[in-house]
């Protein structure tokens, strides 16, 4: 679940007035000169130093020291800078008494500055695919699980720092990758001759992707799904001391706020990789989407081969060997020609009645009189009305397909009650079995490795999980066409819902 936002954070943000004020050009010069200042180390500023900065740009000429100070004013009023009693220069009790101020840059302003100088960096979504960071994420939950809650001093901050990080790179670089290939440009791109020049290039990026992501987001799914809850707030509780040791100036959140901030980013992290009961997990989306990725790709290149060849026109090369033909002295040399030009090709097969007037494989083709074919007409104009037949009746066929059906559906569910009753089963517990029992064994084994929870609910309302053997422990599993040999995996079922479950029950006794 989303953190619900507080009143406070949902107020009217006054810092943001200067973007969209009526002196903008003014106010967002004043801003950015502090900003670059603020950057070199130069904290408070006069404004006579404000002023002489903003003019040495030439973007205001008509621009004066006391249009500056109001401006300053103003910002001030808005929260977007600090301002304080500047006495340094003061001769006289006159002169102390008098306004000169200096002026700082509040926090809100610095964040809505960098904001502002990212977006006028912006060209597209740009972004990446960074395999490496699945071994980053994975090499760091794995440190967490080997100290299990003992970190020497820092230690633990610096590894929430290298995990957060890297899923946040990850998440952000991906998207944004995969967001740049839906866009216009990109769809006008792969509709041009050439996109064909750096295709493979593009997917085969998008396949090694795909690939490291199958290949290491195992070792992150086991390395969360075996760091218990004990172990997790350990950690964090150790970067919660490890932030508090930072000497700070300003005010800060509690302990007990940080540690919840940070519970749930960890668990925000971990629905992405492994999702959430009845929820597909973020990880599975993207594999997805680039997976259809590089499906767009290969059918824009095939497309563009298909329209190029299309528009190849072969003419004058059919018309010079016409012109072969006629010359040709004799049929003989006629068949060579026409072995030679055309060799041999997909045969078609055409279907009509046979007139041959000779059993002879040794009479030629050639002597044998034509078969007169019909085609039908391609013209778009309406053909005569033909006489429909009328609907067969294969309602008496449905029903005995339909009866079949049942008693197969209800044989599988009794096998399915009959596992219930036992509750916890083992491969090498199972008796000689049927071949619809073996399939629904192995239909089961599917569905628990493909869910990264290992376990399924049937429509019936059976929770259906596998566990996996020590040590790949394997067995032997009997069935009446055969043997199999596998893990000796180990099938838990429990009813979920009792009332799909009684409904199911009364259907097959019925």
């Amino acid at each position: 679940m989303s953190k619900i936002p507080s009143l406070i954070s949902l107020r009217g943000v006054t810092e943001l007035k200067y973007v969209n004020a009526d002196n903008v050009t003014r106010y967002r010069a004043i801003m950015r000169f502090l900003y670059e200042q603020y950057q070199k180390l130069n904290y408070w500023l006069k404004p006579e130093q404000i002023f002489e900065g903003v003019m040495s740009w030439q973007l205001h000429k008509n621009y004066t020291l006391e249009q500056c100070q109001l401006d300053l004013e103003q910002l001030v009023e808005w929260g977007n800078l600090s301002s304080r009693h500047d006495g340094g220069r003061s001769v006289t009790v006159e002169e102390y008494l008098r306004k000169k101020y200096q002026y700082l840059l509040t926090p809100y302003s610095i964040e809505i500055e960098r904001l502002l100088e990212s977006l006028e960096k912006v060209h597209g979504y740009g972004g990446s695919l960074e395999p490496t960071l699945f071994d980053w994420i994975a090499d760091t939950l794995f440190g967490i699980r080997k100290h299990a809650g003992v970190y020497e001093q820092g230690q633990a901050l610096e590894l929430w720092n290298s995990l957060y990080n890297s899923f946040q790179r990850l998440h952000e670089t991906s998207v944004d990758y995969i967001a740049s290939l839906q866009t216009n440009k990109a769809e006008e791109l792969m509709a041009t001759d050439a996109f064909l020049l750096y295709k493979d290039s593009i997917t085969q990026y998008l396949r090694d992707f795909v690939q490291a992501l199958q290949r290491r987001s195992f070792k992150i799914e086991g390395n969360l799904e075996q760091i218990k809850a004990g172990v997790r707030d350990l950690f964090l509780h150790a970067v919660v001391e490890d932030e508090w040791r930072i000497p700070k100036v300003e005010e800060m959140v509690t302990k007990e706020q940080y540690f919840e901030e940070l519970l749930e980013k960890w668990n925000g992290l971990k629905r992405w990789f492994i999702g959430e009961t009845g929820s597909t997990s973020e990880l599975a989306l993207l594999e997805a989407a680039s997976k259809e990725a590089v499906v767009k790709m290969v059918r824009s290149a095939i497309r563009i081969q298909e329209r190029k060849r299309s528009t190849i026109s072969r003419r004058k090369e059919l018309d010079y060997l016409g012109q072969c033909f006629y010359r040709s002295d004799d049929i003989n040399s006629a068949h060579k020609l026409a072995a030679y030009a055309f060799g041999l090709f997909p045969t078609r097969h055409l279907q009509g009645q046979d007139n041959r007037e000779s059993d002879s494989s040794e009479m030629s083709m050639w002597h044998e009189p034509p078969n007169e074919i019909t085609l039908r007409s391609r013209s778009r104009k309406k053909n005569e009305r033909l006489d429909t037949d009328s609907v067969i009746d294969k309602s008496a066929k449905k029903a005995v397909l339909r009866k079949e059906y049942i008693q197969r559906h209800k044989q599988e569910l009794r096998f399915v009650i009959q596992m219930v009753e036992k509750r916890v089963i083992r491969m090498s517990e199972f008796d000689t079995v049927s071949v619809s029992e073996r399939l629904q064994i192995l239909q089961w084994i599917g569905l628990c490795t493909a869910a990264s929870t290992s376990f399924f609910y049937t429509p019936e309302g059976v929770r259906i999980q596998l566990k996996q053997p020590p040590n790949k422990e394997r067995t032997i599993l009997r069935c009446e066409d055969g043997e199999l040999e596998l893990l000796n995996y180990e099938f838990q079922f429990e009813v979920a819902n009792s009332d799909a479950w009684n409904e199911m029950i009364h259907w097959i006794e019925v």
